[in-house]
């Protein structure tokens, strides 16, 4: 996969909660990017098979709101997702992420 800045920002939102489920509009926040470049890395990210995904249980949500697509990281994207930050500590181009990447 092609190391762009919303690549790395989006491998840090990530990998902050490297476990936790993440739910599209809070990891477009935290990544500070938008929904129109988030959604095609986190689908490269499942064809890859760092990610895998699901729904939330709609008889958990009470009926207020439609269930939430939520993505894991596998332990392959863990993985990957490290090796592709540490190698954007070295890479001058992420220079303005240096500080979340420390």
């Amino acid at each position: 996969m092609r190391k762009t800045h919303a690549l790395v920002q989006v491998a840090l939102a990530l990998m902050d909660d490297s476990t936790g489920r993440h739910w599209g509009y809070d990891l477009a926040r935290r990544a500070g990017v938008r929904s129109g470049v988030l959604y095609p890395i986190l689908h490269r990210m499942l064809d890859e098979g760092w990610l895998k995904d699901g729904w939330e249980d709609p008889t958990q949500l009470g009926g207020k709101r439609p269930p939430r697509r939520y993505y894991e990281l596998t332990d392959e994207g863990r993985t990957a997702l490290g090796g592709v930050l540490q190698e954007a500590r070295r890479d001058a181009r992420f220079g303005s992420l240096v500080g979340r990447l420390a």
